[in-house]
């Protein structure tokens, strides 16, 4: 995990310029793919959020303009710093979601959101996580949303790695919602899904009541 912090920290500089570069896999349509995570949190002034794998800010910067309070955490802390600069009012943290959350004991938040972070994980981690998240960390009636390179159908991905093969990272488990959703409900985790063509979806997770 030291490599990967590594490339973070690296990359933290020229992150941003990355994202808006909208020409092509995986970052077409990010700052829309941002909104629509937004919206499907239907923020409210005064909401607590926690943005997951916040990197240099962007996403936290929507739900502070909304009004909400904002806490980000993410592995790197280079991409902490920048967070911090971008959105003064926001409190950031240095925390590795594959390690302890020691930072966040007891906080519980309205809305948890993420996004292009999950990727990273298994999809066996990824449940886990999430599971974990809404467990220990989500208010009553709240929801996770979670925005990230996804495909519909198992056929899609082939579809998008063949056209993309010169660039397509085999470390990286991009998300097919045919068998997320599935995974979800099993871990007693209701989710919509919305397509993000051509290459993100948003999930928007909310616990089972029992």
């Amino acid at each position: 995990m030291k490599d990967r912090r590594a490339l973070f920290d690296d990359w933290a500089e020229h992150y941003d310029a990355s994202v808006d570069d909208e020409s092509g896999f995986p970052f077409t349509g990010y700052r829309d793919v941002l909104a629509m995570t937004l919206g499907a949190a239907d923020p409210q002034p005064g909401l607590a959020v926690l943005d997951v794998g916040c990197g240099t800010g962007n996403l936290s910067l929507l739900f502070a303009l909304a009004g909400c309070a904002v806490t980000g955490v993410d592995f790197s802390p280079t991409m902490v710093a920048r967070a911090r600069q971008r959105v003064p009012g926001g409190h950031f943290l240095e925390l590795d979601l594959l390690s302890t959350w020691d930072a966040l004991a007891g906080q519980r938040f309205d809305v948890i959101v993420s996004a292009y972070v999950f990727h990273e994980f298994d999809l066996e981690t990824r449940l886990a996580t999430l599971a974990r998240l809404a467990a220990d960390h989500l208010n009553p009636g709240g929801r996770v949303v979670v925005a990230d390179i996804s495909f519909t159908t198992q056929a899609d991905m082939e579809s998008t790695q063949a056209a993309w093969a010169d660039i397509w990272d085999e470390d990286e488990y991009y998300w097919i919602a045919e068998d997320a959703n599935t995974a979800l409900h099993q871990r007693g985790l209701a989710v919509a899904y919305t397509a993000a063509p051509p290459f993100a979806g948003v999930y928007a997770i909310t616990p089972v009541k029992r």
